[in-house]
């Protein structure tokens, strides 16, 4: 098996895990909460701590990949990753399953941030849309599958069978990567503990203070505020400001995927609510209509990357976005009338739109830096990602509580749903002419 083959199959697996153990054990906090008898602030932390862990190490894992070498990091992440699966399976208190989940954040974080770059190093410019496109494929197909998954590893064994059939995926893709010698890195140079170390209370306050609607994110932005200032004065950044005042393919294609994700992601969340809420679905039945959206993602995905390998993929980045931004509108005149085919319909929509954003969109990132800088544009794209994710879901949530009564009737919290998809409509629109405004000019 040639080298492109087995760091394909590597990557592919490893971009597989990271989502789908964190959209199936979803499904299986239920189950968690009745074993270690815990409350909702409590059993929330089982994916805070993941979240958190993840978006406050990427940045500073992608520029230790490109000093270090980006398959060694990578070896790293899924060593960690996969032993602290494992671990989950034997431990038996709250405190222990939100330690191995730290330890599973920081794991991923390093998957994240070098799957992508290392693709970009193996792969020729030529084909880096369509091996992109593949990742993307995985990234939603964890995504989709979560749910139904792990809903049926929960109730046939026990929600640890999820962590182990993670390990096991972790093992194989451990294994391909293992016996890659080649290694790929950027420059050699010092390390910005100080700079690391503002950047993470910078990310935690601000993640954290979206996830609790919190005063602390204004801290976080502060904090943020100082890191910028003292990354612009060190001679080896792990992030240099200039960057996104220099490269405006990198600036604007980066913002756009934070607004694209800011504006989707509540998504599935809000459906979830008025499918089971107001018009009586069950959990299955609502979860095979929501199923269709990150199914269309993952069908799609490679063809988009294929596309962005011969059309400018900003191009085919801002489409994508313009779909989604019809897609959030049309959800927006939703009511209590709305049949499902509606729901069924519209995100088929949202999901070609997602694909055709999506892959073309890191193209766009990827192929704008140098290869040196691949570790942390890498770190950056799911940077923007996760932080897009907690900030869409704190806005949706923010807007129903506006709409909530001591009554909570159907046409209050139809209305704030339908508010909420509209808000989202609009940045979107604001998104898509970030996006066109980034498409090269010759």
């Amino acid at each position: 098996m040639n080298i492109r083959t087995s760091t394909l199959l590597s990557t592919t697996m490893a971009s597989f895990l990271v989502p789908f153990m964190l959209s199936a054990v979803n499904i299986a906090l239920p189950t968690i909460a009745l074993e270690f008898k815990l409350d909702t602030v409590m059993l929330s932390w089982i994916q805070t701590s993941y979240l958190l862990t993840t978006v406050v190490f990427l940045i500073p894992c992608g520029k230790i990949a490109d000093i270090f070498g980006r398959r060694k990091i990578m070896n790293i992440g899924l060593f960690i990753y996969t032993i602290s699966s494992l671990l989950v399976y034997i431990s038996n208190n709250f405190l222990t399953l939100i330690i191995l989940r730290v330890l599973q954040g920081i794991g991923g974080s390093m998957i994240a941030t070098t799957a992508i770059a290392i693709l970009t190093s193996v792969f020729p410019l030529s084909e880096r849309g369509k091996v992109l496109g593949i990742n993307s494929a995985a990234v939603y197909t964890g995504i989709a599958l979560g749910p139904f998954l792990g809903g049926i590893l929960t109730e046939l064994f026990n929600w640890r069978s999820i962590f182990i059939f993670n390990s096991i995926i972790g093992i194989v893709s451990l294994l391909f990567l293992i016996n890659i010698k080649e290694e790929w890195k950027g420059k050699i140079e010092r390390f910005d503990f100080i700079g690391s170390f503002i950047y993470s209370i910078a990310l935690i306050f601000i993640v954290y203070g979206l996830l609790s609607i919190n005063i602390i994110a204004l801290f976080g932005l502060l904090a943020l505020f100082i890191f910028i200032i003292w990354e612009l004065k060190i001679e080896n950044p792990i992030i240099d400001p200039r960057l996104f005042v220099r490269n405006r393919g990198f600036s604007f294609s980066s913002f756009s995927a934070l607004i694209n994700y800011s504006a989707t992601y509540a998504t599935s969340f809000l459906l979830s609510l008025y499918l089971q809420m107001i018009k009586g679905f069950s959990p299955k039945s609502a979860g095979m209509i929501l199923l269709i959206q990150p199914l269309f993602q993952a069908i799609l995905s490679p063809l988009a990357g294929r596309l962005s390998d011969k059309i400018e993929p900003r191009k085919i980045a801002s489409i994508g976005m313009a779909m989604n931004a019809i897609g959030l509108f049309l959800f927006s005149t939703i009511n209590l009338y709305t049949e499902w085919y509606f729901i069924f319909n519209t995100l088929i929509l949202m999901g070609i739109g997602f694909a055709f954003f999506a892959s073309p969109n890191t193209n766009a990132i990827m192929s704008s830096v140098k290869s040196d800088l691949f570790g942390i544009a890498s770190a950056t794209i799911s940077t923007m990602r996760v932080i897009g994710q907690n900030l869409s879901f704190a806005i949706a949530t923010f807007i129903l509580s506006l709409f909530k009564s001591s009554e909570m009737s159907y046409s209050v919290s139809i209305e704030g749903i339908s508010t909420a998809f509209l808000v989202f409509s609009i940045t979107c629109i604001f998104g898509t002419i970030f996006s066109i405004l980034g498409v090269s000019r010759k």
